[in-house]
């Protein structure tokens, strides 16, 4: 039994993973953190990490980027390993969660979701292949109306894992509009659609001489990243000081 505290558990993933929880006879959340101190719950709120009394083997962080320094001090005082879900961290953050994660067990991914990290696998092994013989590779994503930043995370995480496996350096291009000429060799396309109450929608689209093939991934609910969490609290429960991603998972 993986014994789980929820930070950001009134918010709507920490519901979400709660409803999980519940239903997972290998897990249990034995607390929850909330800045709001609400209960509601069937377990224990904290407003920090610092007052917890109940033992755990992992805690998922699903609120903001808000108080890591704290959370990172905190979870090391206890050797208590974090799935860090959390999207927007700075540069500098990443950097403090590196740094952190010489001596603690960290996981952190752009997407929590299984699907899209199998994709993320699929299209290297496709863009290996295939960009050496000529191929273009473009990526389109779409979210709802409300979501802020674009591209999304997960969209430069794909496009990252892309030029891993490139013996070249490509360049990113969020928009064409200004340009009036051949498109460069060296380049992946990245675009963002904005509207309605779409969830999350990634299309990788390899175009060569005649023909083309797409990989798709489409989130029809958030709860695929409330599912892949507790799956990363499973995976890093009991794991050694480093930085784990969901790549390691999967």
């Amino acid at each position: 039994m993986i014994r789980i505290i929820m930070r950001g558990c009134n918010g709507h993933m920490g519901r979400v993973i709660t409803d999980i929880v519940a239903n997972d006879a290998e897990a249990a959340i034995v607390a929850g953190i909330d800045i709001t101190g609400q209960m509601g719950n069937t377990y224990p709120v904290y407003m920090d990490l610092a007052s917890v009394q109940e033992e755990a083997d992992v805690l998922i962080d699903f609120s903001s980027p808000k108080e890591l320094t704290g959370l990172l001090a905190d979870a090391k005082a206890i050797n208590l390993p974090l799935v860090l879900c959390s999207t927007g961290y700075t540069a500098e953050q990443i950097r403090e969660i590196q740094e952190a994660a010489k001596e603690q067990p960290i996981l952190r991914s752009a997407n929590m979701s299984l699907g899209v990290n199998v994709v993320s696998r699929l299209i290297q092994t496709a863009a290996s292949v295939l960009m050496k013989e000529g191929f273009d590779v473009d990526i389109v994503e779409k979210h709802h109306r409300r979501k802020l930043d674009a591209p999304s995370g997960t969209a430069l995480a794909l496009a990252d894992a892309i030029q891993e496996v490139l013996s070249e350096e490509y360049n990113y291009v969020f928009d064409r509009s200004q340009r009036r000429e051949q498109r460069p060799v060296n380049e992946i396309g990245i675009s963002a659609v904005r509207g309605g109450t779409i969830v999350g929608e990634h299309e990788i689209i390899f175009a060569g001489r005649d023909e083309v093939i797409e990989i798709k991934h489409t989130a029809y609910s958030r709860e695929i990243f409330g599912k892949g969490a507790v799956v990363a609290a499973k995976y890093l429960a009991g794991k050694g000081p480093g930085l784990y991603t969901m790549k390691d998972v999967v």
